[in-house]
């Protein structure tokens, strides 16, 4: 090879080193600028160190690093049953909630299920605003609240976030309405809360869509970020002589003079004839012929023995044995007391209400002026131990938490999947059964959060723990529930036209109390009727000496 083929050569080698020394500089760059992870922990290692567990005196639970059952891999696990837990992870700078989109998403597994306790997240806001990592508590200010919690009759995966209105500086939490449901099963679930420039927050579970909302909505959030323009003026009162009865008695009324307020509501039938057959002289009862005087009787100390009551085994073939008296019929001829009848009220003013004043604490925006994020905590109090918190993450694509959920809980999700299935085969049970009864329990909880149900929530929600515990109810919880539905409706429907005859009847109730005797006298005509409809049997008794 000669002198000038080998400078050509070295130069073509040169040329592809550079060249390929470009490619890799810049694949690098590259890489680092598609890196969208902010923060993410996978507790792999232990916590300690990193994160700051609370020095305040309440927060006694133990946290743990863990292995999740079933797995080689590890999390931060709520150790001890009944107690508060409260840690926190600094950041390493302030993340903003502003700028593009941000996605926050973590892991659970509630190991030994969830009746009662949180397994939320708290995105806090810097120390400036008054807290300190050693202090962690409820108190500690934060900017997003989101994760799971279920107590009584909350079963919900929160979404909350602090806004400082800027007319007054007070900071107030805004609350998700409708949150989605908490998964009742004992699997690894992933919660992602995805924030974006639009004002749109999703929320998912598993990396499906359960809740869309807008922050600037007022149907989204409880209370509304953008406050009333007006508010009811709490210096006005009501005049004395505002007149809110829609209806009053006529004043011109006069009682008929055929209207008899003494008839009784009740008459003998006099068409009413004795069945034939009818034993006069017979009693209802009779002495059992079969009883004898106990031999330890002591006729001086015990008195004269009387034998036990039967029924008169006569009667059960007769219409009817002793006195026959003639029944009761319905009054046609009873009105009751009298009362004027109601007119519209000439005075009628409407119901009052103060005027309205403008809201001193209105003000507009267009996008939520969120507090950055200096720290993630936990703070919970827990009923169950067997909380599991994994892969921690924040990021500013959601892409790169879907590729989280791909890599981190997908996995261990679909092996837990396939040992819930084997197990529910094991125990007999139908897996795809089971699987549809959850969907329709996640749907029947979204239904009781609906506020006209707002009466029978808690009964709704006693009746879904007990299908989820005992699933072969299911069918019958289901139907109790559409009944307590369709009732709900049919008052809505028709709740006005029963509320007026409702009042009526209390009204005759109580002018018949008056002119009719007491309601003990009522009482003891009640105790008559069941009497006579079911004689009692009286067993040997002693008579007074």
């Amino acid at each position: 090879m000669g002198r000038g083929t080998q400078l050509f050569v070295v130069g073509v080698l040169f040329l592809v080193a550079c060249s390929s020394f470009h490619q890799l500089c810049a694949s690098s760059s590259s890489s680092s600028d598609d890196d969208h992870t902010i923060f993410y922990d996978s507790f792999d290692d232990s916590f300690e160190g990193r994160w700051i567990v609370s020095d305040k005196e309440e927060y006694q639970g133990v946290w743990k690093h863990s292995k999740s059952e079933g797995h080689d891999d590890y999390g931060l696990l709520v150790s001890e049953k009944a107690r508060k837990y409260a840690i926190v992870k600094e950041l390493d700078s302030p993340v903003s909630l502003k700028d593009g989109t941000v996605v926050l998403q973590f892991e659970t597994r509630l190991q030994n299920g969830l009746e009662c306790g949180g397994a939320y997240l708290k995105y806090l806001r810097p120390q400036e605003a008054g807290w300190k990592a050693k202090e962690f508590d409820n108190e500690s200010p934060y900017s997003i609240m989101f994760g799971p919690d279920k107590c009584g009759a909350t079963n919900k995966v929160h979404f909350i976030f602090k806004h400082k209105n800027p007319k007054n500086g007070e900071y107030v939490e805004h609350h998700l309405k409708f949150p989605p449901s908490v998964p009742s099963d004992k699997l690894s679930h992933v919660y992602t809360a995805i924030l974006k420039p639009n004002n749109d927050v999703r929320i998912l579970i598993d990396g499906e869509e359960k809740k869309k909302a807008n922050f600037l909505s007022a149907e989204d959030f409880e209370p509304p970020l953008i406050p009333a323009k007006t508010i009811p003026d709490p210096d006005d009162k009501k005049p004395e002589d505002w007149d809110e009865r829609a209806q009053i008695p006529d004043p011109n009324a006069v009682k008929p003079d055929d209207w008899d307020e003494d008839a009784p509501m009740e008459i003998e039938d006099e068409e009413a004839v004795k069945p034939e057959g009818w034993l006069d002289d017979e009693p209802e009862e009779i002495d059992d012929p079969d009883a004898a005087k106990p031999e330890d009787w002591d006729d001086e100390e015990d008195g004269e023995f009387e034998a036990p009551k039967i029924d008169n085994p006569k009667c059960e073939s007769a219409p009817g044995c002793g006195e026959w008296k003639k029944p009761m019929k319905s009054n046609p001829a009873y009105k009751g007391k009298w009362s004027a009848p109601f007119i519209d009220n000439p005075n009628y003013k409407g119901i009052w209400k103060p005027q309205e004043i403008p809201n001193p604490a209105y003000f507009e925006l267009e996008r939520p002026d969120f507090e950055p994020v200096a720290a993630i905590g936990i703070e919970i109090w827990t009923m169950q131990d067997g909380i599991l918190f994994d892969n921690v993450l924040i990021a500013k694509d959601e892409k790169t938490a879907e590729s989280y959920r791909e890599t981190t809980w997908k996995p261990k999700f679909e092996v837990e999947k396939e040992k819930q299935k084997a197990e529910d085969l094991a125990a007999g049970s139908d897996s795809s059964l089971t699987s549809f009864q959850k969907k329709v329990f996640d749907i029947l909880y979204k239904i009781a959060d609906l506020p006209i149900l707002s009466t029978y929530k808690l009964k709704i929600y006693d009746l879904i723990e007990k299908g989820e515990k005992q699933p072969n109810l299911s069918i019958g919880i289901l139907v109790s529930i559409v009944v307590i539905v369709f009732t709900v409706i049919f008052k809505l429907i028709f709740g006005g036209k029963k509320q007026a005859r409702v009042e009526k009847e209390k009204t005759e109730v109580a002018d018949t109390s008056n002119n009719q005797g007491s309601s003990g006298d009522n009482e003891e005509e009640e105790e008559k009727k069941e009497d006579t409809a079911a004689p009692r049997r009286r067993g040997g008794s002693r008579r007074e000496t």
